[in-house]
């Protein structure tokens, strides 16, 4: 079996994030979405905020007592579900085994992408660079041999930070690692752990797998094995794959049919290729144009087309031509793609929330 290559991405302070893309002025202030009733929790803070003390799951006021100057805004789900939706397609456009832990944090096992030179570590910072050009936000990344040590990783150098922990570099890292850091460990086990005389991952290592097992279950044994850097889950991409598409945000706002017209070659080069390496065999039921104004509002237009293996761009002009009935209005982003015959059942729901 071939080394397995996992890419742990995982969003800055992702709601606060977002509000701070949304309105420049929170970006230089501590900043907390949600928490603004008295009985209200802190759902996430900038980092700001957090120089403070204030954290997530705290209450309002307790916040507010640590953070005189706390600004708070409230949730907006709606929102920060689309830009999820945003950067987690960027990510599939890499590869499809894509497993969203949440809404702001997916593991990609890039072991057989071939794309920038196969190397996991110039994929996680390309990701990163897309979704801070294309989304506003910034992304920390973890790659590492499995889950386990990637998402250890991608915690490491936040905030926009990246992480890379290569298969003969595992031993040596795991070994001086403190069992704080290891999933699952909280408060409790963690004191377990200490009236032990366990601290750090190479304390585990030298602890028999039966007597961790006797104090703490299973999870001790699965402590055992994560102090050796072992984890052999696999990324687990539950989404059926009903589409392709690919889309493109211009640096400055385009105006007129003709000028996205001039893009639009470009967008069907890069749809035929991801066409090509992922799902060429798929049977192609629709085409579809996307157009983001300036103002943000978006629409799409779509239209069968079976029979069509592979879409050129005399395919998608006339939809382009049809969609655009306002030809002077400036375009702020234009996408195509394919949605495929749905020859078998959904069994699949893409997990949103842990």
């Amino acid at each position: 079996m071939s080394q397995r290559k996992i890419i742990h991405l995982d969003c800055d302070c992702f709601y606060a994030a977002v509000e701070m893309r949304d309105d420049p002025s929170l970006r230089n202030v501590p900043l907390a979405v949600g928490g603004a009733s008295g009985r209200g929790v802190v759902t996430t803070c900038n980092y700001k905020a957090r120089a403070y003390g204030v954290r997530s799951a705290m209450p309002g006021g307790e916040a507010r007592r640590l953070c005189p100057d706390l600004v708070t805004v409230p949730l907006n789900m709606a929102k920060y579900r689309a830009v999820s939706q945003q950067v987690m397609a960027i990510y599939r456009e890499l590869t499809d085994l894509v497993e969203p832990l949440s809404l702001d944090e997916a593991f990609l096992d890039v072991s057989d992408v071939t794309a920038h030179r196969g190397s996991a570590t110039l994929m996680a910072e390309y990701l990163r660079a897309r979704v801070r050009k294309e989304v506003g936000i910034t992304v920390s990344a973890g790659v590492a041999p499995n889950k386990f040590l990637a998402k250890i990783a991608s915690d490491w150098n936040k905030p926009d930070g990246q992480m890379v922990i290569p298969p003969q570099d595992v031993a040596e890292f795991v070994r001086q690692l403190p069992v704080t850091r290891l999933f699952g460990v909280g408060k409790v086990t963690a004191g377990k752990l200490e009236s032990m005389g366990i601290r750090t991952c190479q304390d585990l290592q030298a602890t028999r797998p039966e007597v961790l097992t006797e104090a703490l279950g299973k999870q001790g044994y699965r402590l055992y094995q994560m102090a050796h850097g072992e984890d052999d889950r696999p990324v687990m991409a539950t989404r059926l794959v009903k589409s392709v598409s690919v889309e493109r945000t211009f640096a400055e706002d385009m105006s007129g049919q003709q000028a996205c017209e001039f893009v639009l070659q470009g967008l069907v080069d890069d749809l035929q290729a991801r066409l090509l390496r992922k799902s060429a065999a798929k049977p192609i039921h629709k085409l579809f144009v996307k157009i983001r104004y300036s103002d943000f509002s978006t629409h799409t237009l779509e239209r069968v087309r079976e029979g069509v293996s592979t879409p050129h761009r005399d395919d998608f002009t006339p939809l382009l031509a049809e969609l655009m009935t306002d030809l002077q209005r400036p375009v702020r982003l234009l996408g195509l793609g394919v949605r495929f015959r749905n020859d078998e059942a959904p069994t699949f729901q893409l997990r949103l929330f842990d």
